[in-house]
């Protein structure tokens, strides 16, 4: 059952998995993983290729090379374990083949290593993961804007993520938090974001640390009365984020959003109400007097 379910997983994103690799980024991230796969099993290329097997097959893994294929698989389902979404899968997949490339190339020739090295560096500097673009009911805060429309009226109840678009884990979290936006979004309970890496005065007043080894982003706040109310993560006397999982049932749990959603129903009804009687007020019935002929008839 255990192997089953990420199958299952698998295949049901599997057309928007498609999606996703017919992009430059993940094209090309292909191609680099599957390089050394390519170089030792290519007829021609394979053929002048040092092996240490004993039947002296030059276009085969050797059992150093299979150990080590084995060792970051293993890694790749203990990372994969605590992925969140399809994205995060991939490119933990991605992320570790590289790796492996890395070692692998190394210890074929040294020439060999310092290329496929400097082509890592090269596309880590000029590619970058295609951002979500999928529909969201988010509104994006500036430094000059976050303070205003958090106290603009205490009865709205924000969350908001402070993220920065270098971090991997904030571009994996996106397409949750868009999710969450068109689920739960109304006029009483509202979703925002704000990017610390670009704001670094809200990165300071808010106290969320844009620093990669804080580990704090992405960070999930909730404001009440533009005051803030709970976070996700935690963060402990040190400055380190305690460890917690940004998966949508999470989310939901521990920041109530049914709850939420269910009082900001009861706003909108109310304002809805009060919007109504002022637009259309009441009309006098005809056979009451008003106010002028009561007065005549005291006189």
């Amino acid at each position: 059952m255990a192997l089953l379910t990420p199958l299952f997983a698998f295949l049901y994103h599997l057309p928007q998995v498609y999606k996703w690799l017919l992009k430059p980024y993940y094209i090309a991230s292909l191609f680099m993983s599957i390089a050394f796969l390519a170089v030792r099993k290519t007829p021609g290329i394979c053929d002048n290729l040092s092996t240490q097997r004993e039947d002296g097959n030059s276009c085969d893994f050797d059992w150093r090379e299979v150990e080590i294929l084995m060792f970051l698989s293993a890694i790749v389902m203990m990372k994969n374990r605590r992925a969140i979404t399809v994205e995060q899968h991939v490119g933990n997949i991605i992320l570790f083949s590289k790796v492996a490339n890395v070692i692998l190339f190394f210890r074929l020739d040294i020439r060999m290593g310092l290329l496929y090295l400097t082509l890592c560096i090269v596309f880590l500097m000029t590619c970058k993961p295609p951002l979500y673009m999928g529909p969201e009911y988010i509104k994006y805060f500036s430094d000059k804007t976050i303070d205003d429309e958090l106290e603009r009226d205490s009865r709205v109840t924000w969350i908001v993520e402070f993220f920065a678009n270098w971090s991997p884990e904030c571009q994996s979290f996106a397409s949750v938090y868009a999710d969450l936006s068109l689920k739960y979004n109304c006029s009483g309970l509202k979703f925002g974001k704000v990017d610390i890496g670009r704001y670094g005065e809200v990165s300071k007043k808010y106290k969320v640390s844009a620093s990669p080894l804080s580990k704090q982003l992405p960070s999930l706040v909730l404001f009440q009365g533009g005051k803030e109310v709970m976070r996700r993560p935690q963060v402990d006397k040190k400055g380190r984020a305690v460890s917690w999982s940004f998966t949508e049932e999470n989310i939901i749990r521990e920041f109530n959003l049914n709850e939420l959603y269910q009082k900001s129903k009861k706003l909108n009804k109310t304002k809805g109400e009060k919007v109504g009687q002022s637009q259309f007020p009441p009309v006098p019935e005809e056979d009451e007097p008003d106010l002028f002929t009561r007065e005549s008839k005291q006189d």
